[in-house]
């Protein structure tokens, strides 16, 4: 990878994540809103109806994540917010919050088939860390899913695997499951 860059996702750069997550909204019609919305709702707005929620959210100027550029081209995303946004993680026991600390959370990270097993997802992560620091977080948290196989299908690595978090600095801070851990940057 030669040339490479991230910036938070604003409406200047609202085409471009467009153009990354492609018809299918990244995974069947997510667009990144498995994770705020309850599941009643994210399926009644699956596909065009989660666009457009992801689309309000960037034209408030919410900044919901941070989009990287290989040579120009998006080839990676990476979605961070305030743990409470997410409410899909108010009922989960397996990602119950393990203290009472205030986190930013990684809800997704989508690499695009052309730039996978690379090296992008660590370089995202990392300038997720610095994304989060600079909007006051303290600790960034993240629930990877563990591989049972080499060849773990993208659908169900859109939480990222936690070898990628290890090479970006973060640590197993909890594990309720034998595939999700919860994993956190401290940022110091």
């Amino acid at each position: 990878m030669d040339k490479l860059e991230f910036f938070p996702v604003d409406k200047s750069r609202w085409k471009d994540l467009e153009k990354l997550f492609g018809a299918r909204g990244a995974c069947g019609g997510c667009w990144c809103m498995t994770w705020r919305l309850h599941t009643k709702e994210f399926n009644a707005n699956k596909g065009e109806g989660n666009k457009k929620l992801l689309k309000k959210i960037v034209y408030r100027n919410e900044e919901p994540g941070v989009i990287a550029y290989v040579n120009n081209v998006p080839a990676g995303w990476c979605a961070a917010a305030p743990r409470e946004v997410y409410v899909k993680l108010e009922n989960s026991r397996v990602l119950s919050p393990i203290d009472g600390k205030e986190v930013w959370s990684v809800s997704c990270l989508f690499i695009a088939k052309g730039y996978r097993r690379q090296g992008l997802s660590t370089k995202l992560l990392k300038n997720v860390v610095k994304f989060c620091k600079e909007r006051g977080a303290k600790i960034v948290e993240a629930y990877p899913a563990e591989p049972y196989s080499e060849n773990i299908p993208a659908a169900f690595a859109w939480t990222g695997i936690p070898s990628s978090f290890e090479r970006a600095g973060f640590k197993e801070a909890a594990r309720r499951s034998r595939t999700r851990p919860i994993m956190r940057f401290i940022i110091r």
